[in-house]
């Protein structure tokens, strides 16, 4: 089932974040732009070089009023170790998300239920709270989370432009299309 157009689910849970345990809500989603990053597990292998990546573009999300929320199955608690442990994970500025019930991942459709674990899923949500965008990939594919800044920008400027589509390869400043009876067949 996509979740692509829906509003996300009430939640609550407990986070990590900068030294401080909080609680986030459906209710941190709105009001800015949202990407909820879902990973399997902390102390594993793939998943720090991603959380790091995502970190290195945590600066240029925030300038387009982006803010950032990562998940996994393990507690805030274990969020907080793993942050203490790792140069990587260290790094992390933004929230880490504890889901050790599942209760996120399998609201966001990403929980591998023979495994307890989540796929590793990104969403970008918009300020409503709708989700805008979604990839998931499989256990052992890391993801490239420099490609979140175009899609950010497309999934704005379509939401500040109406009647207006952004094509593939679309970068900020190029020219978009108006979907209308003259395209059709001309693309």
């Amino acid at each position: 089932m996509s979740l692509i157009g829906k509003e996300v689910e009430p939640f609550t849970a407990q986070a990590y974040k900068n030294g401080d345990f909080i609680e986030v809500t459906d209710a941190n989603l709105k009001g800015h732009w949202s990407v909820v990053c879902f990973y399997p597990a902390d102390f594993t292998f793939v998943c720090p070089t991603e959380l790091e990546d995502l970190q290195d573009q945590y600066p240029a999300l925030q300038e387009l009023g982006v803010e950032v929320f990562s998940v996994s199955r393990d507690s805030h608690f274990t969020h907080k170790a793993w942050h203490d442990t790792s140069e990587a994970i260290g790094k992390i500025t933004y929230a880490m998300i504890g889901d050790p019930a599942h209760k996120l991942s399998q609201m966001f459709d990403v929980f591998v239920e023979e495994e307890g674990r989540a796929d590793r899923g990104t969403f970008i949500i918009d300020p409503d709270g709708v989700v805008q965008a979604v990839e998931i990939n499989a256990d052992g594919i890391g993801r490239d989370a420099s490609v979140l800044i175009d899609k950010i920008k497309a999934a704005q400027y379509v939401r500040n432009n109406p009647g207006e589509v952004c094509p593939a390869k679309w970068k900020e400043g190029s020219e978009t299309l108006k979907p209308s009876l003259d395209l059709v067949g001309k693309i």
